[in-house]
């Protein structure tokens, strides 16, 4: 709503974009942001209008922008302008959808699918990893899919259990069965500080890389 405030600026109530109402949504197209933009936070809305003869001559409006800069936009510019974005039209879509590489899906021999994949697919193999928990504000992956949310560290918040966290889980396991010996040699470390580490104690984040690469090794 603060995006599209000038616009309402001055307008009665009844002629006023609001909430539940319809609004136009458009997507920029590779190297089509306006000079000066960042390509990151960068949204184009406006208010809902059904002629699309009209798209092109309307003012559109960059919702993370704080005074609502408007720009125009074109569907055959060759790029972006300070003005004006170039955005996907139809025809743009469908044709990045012909190479779209489908990563749930897997080519005949089993890798994942890409842009120059043919012939029948098939669904991937999922081996699980580790475990991550998130909030419920995950359900806003698919805004930052489409570009209206920028990292999806922006979307979920994770919580971390110290009990059941990777490298609680994975990676301490392996080192304690590994002879304590090598584990000094290869790792660099005291005896002490390798007993109080695999008996539960946190190494410092100096060593938290060496060890992991260390337990990788040993667990191939």
């Amino acid at each position: 709503m603060k995006a599209l405030k000038t616009l309402n600026d001055g307008k009665p109530y009844e002629k006023q974009t609001k909430p539940f109402s319809f609004i136009l949504s458009c997507h920029v197209r590779k190297l089509g942001h306006p000079v000066g933009a960042d390509p990151e936070r960068f949204h184009l809305i406006a208010p809902y209008e059904t002629d699309p003869r009209k798209w092109e001559t309307m003012q559109w409006i960059d919702q993370y922008s704080k005074d609502g800069k408007r720009y125009r936009i074109s569907t055959s510019a060759l790029h972006g302008s300070r003005t004006m974005a170039r955005v996907k039209s139809y025809g743009d879509v469908l044709r990045e959808y012909e190479y779209h590489p489908e990563m749930k899906c897997a080519d005949a021999s089993g890798a994942p699918s890409k842009k120059g994949t043919i012939g029948l697919l098939g669904r991937r193999h999922v081996a699980i990893d580790g475990f991550a928990f998130i909030g419920k504000e995950s359900n806003k992956l698919e805004a930052v899919e489409e570009g209206n949310i920028p990292s999806e560290s922006d979307a979920y918040t994770i919580f971390s259990d110290l009990q059941r966290d990777e490298w609680t889980t994975k990676w301490l396991p392996i080192l304690k069965a590994m002879p304590m010996g090598e584990l000094i040699e290869r790792s660099g470390l005291s005896r002490r500080a390798l007993y109080m580490i695999r008996a539960g104690r946190r190494p410092q984040l100096e060593n938290v890389a060496n060890l992991k690469s260390i337990a990788r090794e040993q667990g191939k």
